[in-house]
């Protein structure tokens, strides 16, 4: 039918056809299945099929391929970053339009860094903010006090300590993120970051009840730890270059940005008695990437609703996010502690 109306098929969806027709006993796929295919539209049933089958790969690999224009070859590159299956992505470097573009990612991070220049702007400094006596004054960043105003429960994420705070987490949030959204999709991608982001400062509030929060890390962690898992699980599918290296590259810079935060927690905090930022709300982040993000990044364009997995672990962080809401409401008055005083 496609050489009677002159029509060309793309080698990879060839393949997939022949994917699809082996794994059906009589060596045939439904009309629905080709009509999926030709429309770039997957189905359950069709990548249910295509995983049942033998998935034949009779042309050259993806990295193999010559000729290729430099968009061309950075999405190769995203599609050998982030997908371990090589028919995943083929499929992703057919029918990547690059439209929607990445904008999630890019656009939080030019509002941190807008932000961030409008607190030093107005404070007079760049290089640990927090410790100027004027920054818990500002209306967005999570203080304990202040626990009922609920947007400073995801504000906080404009807020940070200092330009190496901010550097640390934008450059992670860029290069992981970025390519995450590109194949996995913005409402993807920005649900494991706020889940991420909400988590941390909800963690706070349970753990490290007497102190204030700032920085998008419970978001960049969320990003990155999933990211981290998910290569983990699919060690011998991914193909990305230097992968060990890019591991232990993110793993120093999570490390030493956890360690400042740490440390600076438990320095002497330059205005008394409220202490510096908690570093609570990484560790919320990393659990929230390591449940959520790794089943949202597991299977390239699986429907959500049909992985148990998917249910058990969102229905976990919903509980999680209810309790941590009790908590807030009730636990402060009856453990009776002493909090710092409102900014």
């Amino acid at each position: 039918l496609l050489q009677r109306h002159g029509s060309e098929l793309d080698p990879h969806k060839l393949e997939v056809l022949l994917a699809l027709a082996d794994s059906n006993s009589e060596g045939r796929i439904c009309y629905q299945d080709f009509v999926n295919l030709m429309s770039n539209k997957r189905s359950n049933s069709f990548r249910q099929a295509i995983l049942q089958g033998n998935r034949r790969l009779c042309s050259k690999a993806l990295l193999e391929e010559t000729g290729l224009s430099l968009s061309q070859r950075l999405i190769r590159h995203v599609a050998y970053e982030t997908l371990p299956r090589e028919i995943d992505r083929k499929w992703y470097y057919d029918s990547y339009t690059c439209c929607p573009p990445p904008w999630f990612m890019i656009t939080i991070t030019i509002v941190e860094v807008a932000f961030f220049l409008y607190n030093g702007v107005v404070l007079d400094r760049f290089v640990l903010q927090v410790t100027h006596p004027l920054y818990l004054k500002n209306a967005l960043l999570y203080h304990p006090q202040l626990r009922a105003q609920a947007w400073r429960y995801l504000t906080y994420i404009f807020m940070h300590a200092g330009i190496e705070h901010l550097g640390l987490n934008v450059v992670l949030q860029l290069l992981v993120g970025v390519p995450l959204e590109m194949v996995h999709g913005a409402a993807r991608i920005s649900f494991v970051y706020v889940a991420g982001v909400v988590a941390g400062s909800l963690a706070v509030s349970v753990a490290d009840m007497t102190a204030p929060v700032v920085g998008s890390s419970g978001g960049v962690y969320a990003l990155v730890s999933a990211h981290l898992a998910n290569i983990v699980m699919n060690w011998s599918g991914m193909k990305c270059q230097f992968k060990l290296l890019r591991m232990a590259v993110a793993l120093i810079c999570m490390s030493f940005e956890f360690g400042r935060a740490v440390w600076l927690r438990f320095h002497p905090s330059a205005y008394p008695p409220c202490p510096h930022p908690s570093f609570m709300a990484h560790l919320g982040g990393v659990m929230v990437g390591i449940t959520l993000g790794v089943i949202i990044l597991r299977n390239y364009e699986q429907r959500l609703q049909d992985q148990t997995l998917w249910w058990i672990f969102l229905s976990i962080y919903l509980i999680f996010v209810v309790f941590a809401i009790f908590w807030n409401i009730f636990a402060y008055s009856l453990l009776d502690l002493k909090l710092p005083p409102p900014p």
